[in-house]
């Protein structure tokens, strides 16, 4: 009996080592891929070639899709939102690498990162990029997010669009700010900015009737709730 105990009591801790050591196997082998992962993503995002750029971003997508991005990820993530804008390359004094598709891909995976860094990189393109349709994707992101510490994301968002009104005003981007305002709207401080610059959707017909017809309505709920909180507050001063 006690040799059948000896035998089963060494089974077991065989069992464990072997299951310890797969497991150590299992976590070292799970790190090299994630090492690996993230020097072809690096090597791919910066790349000369735009193909794969777009690999990288599919290798991006998937990783934070999945949970599992890492700080070089988030870098090359960074790096490929600002592809020719904060990092151009040329040859004979032209932009070479001016790639807004990619730009934009980059800004809707980040809005899948909630984070401040993915907000700074969001805000920073906002404002800096030229083509509408990196501008209207960084935007879309800003209201997916949906942080506005001290309104900077608000601010950002009313600067854009006043400053593509005036270039080149579309009614895709148009709509897009009415939607991040939408869902920031209960985060603003200051709700001044935000007003006007609905404001200026309502009343520019450069933008398609149902993009103006939403400004009107969210222009509305904004003044009725600005009313809400006047009638509120004079009401607590009456009390007093």
């Amino acid at each position: 009996m006690k040799s059948l105990k000896k035998v089963a009591c060494t089974a077991c801790c065989a069992f464990l080592l072997s299951f310890s050591l797969s497991a150590e196997e299992t976590s070292a082998e799970q790190e090299y891929m994630s090492t690996v992962e993230d020097v072809v993503i690096t090597e791919l995002a910066n790349s000369d070639e735009r193909d794969n750029k777009l690999v990288a971003l599919q290798y991006l997508e998937n990783a934070v899709e999945e949970g599992r991005v890492s700080p070089d990820m988030m870098i090359a993530l960074d790096h490929l939102a600002g592809e020719g804008i904060n990092t151009q390359s040329r040859q004979s004094g032209r932009l070479v690498n001016n790639y807004p598709d990619i730009r934009a891909k980059a800004c809707d995976i980040l809005a899948k990162v909630p984070t401040e860094e993915s907000k700074n990189t969001l805000k920073n393109i906002a404002l800096a990029d030229n083509e509408p349709m990196v501008i209207t994707a960084a935007v879309r992101s800003l209201g997916e997010i949906g942080m506005n510490d001290n309104d900077d994301v608000v601010n950002t968002i009313a600067w854009a669009n006043k400053k593509n009104a005036v270039l080149n005003p579309t009614s895709s981007l148009a709509l897009e700010v009415l939607i991040a305002y939408e869902k920031i709207a209960d985060k603003v401080e200051d709700k001044g900015a935000m007003i006007q610059s609905v404001g200026q959707i309502a009343t520019n017909y450069h933008y398609v009737k149902p993009v103006r017809d939403r400004a009107l309505a969210l222009l509305k709920t904004l003044q009725s709730g600005g009313n809400n909180n006047s009638n509120k507050n004079n009401k607590n001063k009456d009390a007093k």
